[in-house]
């Protein structure tokens, strides 16, 4: 008989419901759902574990992370920053090929697959990248076990970007898979940059990075990637979204399941606004840059009326040594997996979502949106990738606590009243009240034929 772990009474938050019940895990599976009320009996050999008060979750699945493996492992890898990410309730992500080497070959991308099925405790997919060269090597992926097509249409970390008109073109004409895209006009940067150079010199402060890559550069490339979209007919995804105006480019009078085109907001997008550049300084740099405070208004609304349809972290760890600087040299991207769900939590107990929203964005549409089979949902035959969270349980995040291999968080000192309790992948009881068990790894992620 397979392992049996029955979850009893929990507060569970699925399809947009919140209902009391018990949830019977059998070896990798959801066994049995009981409804409200219904009389739970207790198998032999059961171990029972008393929800009463707690919160279950879908395992969050998070479409963007960076890991830094291979080749940046000084800064994170596939172990460390997937122990940290089902600490935080994430049981399944996907991961960017800015890596050293770049992941921009099927060969190079199932060795990244071999060394997560070594060393990841979730389940896990890889993005291939897309250069101007690499056409030939995209149109081999196997939609089935590949997330999508990572492209650069503003260089980032790894200057991945890709800049020719006659490969932009075909890429999205001929991706097999959906296309994930880094949206800022290079050429509005190079200019802003430019002109701020002129001004105050070398040595730019870091709130004037939301102006050299500004709302006008991110608009631009959105609007191109959705006009290439259109024209070929491709699933594109636009990540991290930043901007008020970029939002009159998505639609919400559309089912998600009909949508070609998607958004994605990343947690410190709704989280931060630039008044906080004084306060956190280059914690807080990303690319896309932290925007205005009206542009985190209108992406927590944007989030809420469905035309953004799923939250993700933008995982991107770095040595603290790498962050310092000014505007134009301090490294771009922090850590978050391990803080993502507490923060949007913290969200909804402050009134920005309802705790239906936060699931239906960072579990079921994700799940939905790439085609996850039988994960992103609590549903009987489905595989049990569930987080317990303690809504009452007051914690602040220190150095201590921190579990990301840079050492670092853009949250530390922030206090959160919700705490991650419990979190399995696969049925198995990967983290629990501090305690890891090591020995769990994840799946390969599989995805439905579109």
């Amino acid at each position: 008989m397979q392992n049996l772990t029955l979850i009893h009474n929990a507060t569970i938050i699925n399809e947009n419901r919140t209902f009391n019940a018990s949830v019977l895990l059998e070896g990798e599976i959801i066994k049995k759902i009981f409804a409200p009320n219904e009389q739970v009996e207790i198998p032999e050999n059961c171990t029972e574990i008393d929800a009463s008060g707690l919160l279950l979750l879908p395992g969050i699945i998070d479409n963007h992370v960076h890991f830094r493996e291979p080749g940046l492992t000084h800064k994170g890898d596939i172990r460390t920053e997937s122990r940290a990410a089902v600490a935080g309730g994430i049981t399944s992500f996907m991961e960017m090929p800015n890596t050293v080497p770049q992941t921009t070959t099927i060969e190079l991308l199932e060795e990244k697959f071999a060394l997560a099925a070594e060393k990841s405790f979730a389940n896990y997919s890889f993005y291939m990248g897309a250069t101007n060269e690499n056409l030939a090597e995209l149109k081999k992926i196997n939609p089935q076990n590949v997330c999508g097509v990572k492209l650069f249409m503003g260089s980032s970390t790894g200057n991945m970007l890709v800049n020719d008109e006659k490969s932009l073109s075909a890429i999205f004409a001929e991706s097999p898979v959906r296309i994930a895209v880094h949206c800022e006009d290079e050429a509005i940067i190079q200019q802003n940059t430019a002109h701020y150079k002129s001004l105050l010199g070398d040595e730019i402060p870091i709130e004037y990075h939301p102006k050299i890559r500004s709302a006008e550069a991110c608009y631009k490339s959105s609007e191109k990637a959705i006009a290439l979209a259109e024209k070929y007919d491709a699933r594109l995804h636009i990540l991290h979204l930043s901007t008020a105006c970029e939002m009159d480019l998505f639609r919400n009078d559309i089912p998600l399941a009909e949508k070609r085109i998607t958004a994605e907001v990343c947690v410190h997008h709704l989280w931060f606004s630039d008044q906080d550049y004084a306060h956190y300084g280059n914690k807080i740099k990303w690319n896309p840059a932290i925007k205005t405070a009206h542009d985190r208004e209108m992406l927590i609304q944007s989030l809420n009326n469905n035309k953004i349809d799923l939250v993700g972290t933008d995982h991107a760890p770095h040595l603290w040594a790498e962050k310092e600087g000014s505007a134009l040299k301090g490294f771009s991207g922090s850590p978050l997996v391990q803080h993502s769900l507490v923060a949007m939590l913290q969200m909804a107990k402050n009134g920005f979502f309802s705790l239906e929203k936060i699931v239906e964005k960072m579990c079921h549409a994700p799940a939905d949106l790439f085609g996850i089979e039988k994960r992103g949902y609590i549903r009987e035959g489905y595989f049990a990738d569930l987080v317990l969270v303690n809504p009452k349980r007051v914690w602040t995040v220190t150095k201590e606590n921190i579990l990301y291999k840079c050492g670092w968080s853009p949250f530390e000192g922030t206090t959160f009243d919700n705490s991650v309790e419990t979190t399995w992948v696969n049925g198995k009881k990967v983290f629990d009240k501090g305690i890891f068990d090591e020995n769990v790894r994840g799946k390969r992620l599989i995805f439905r034929k579109n």
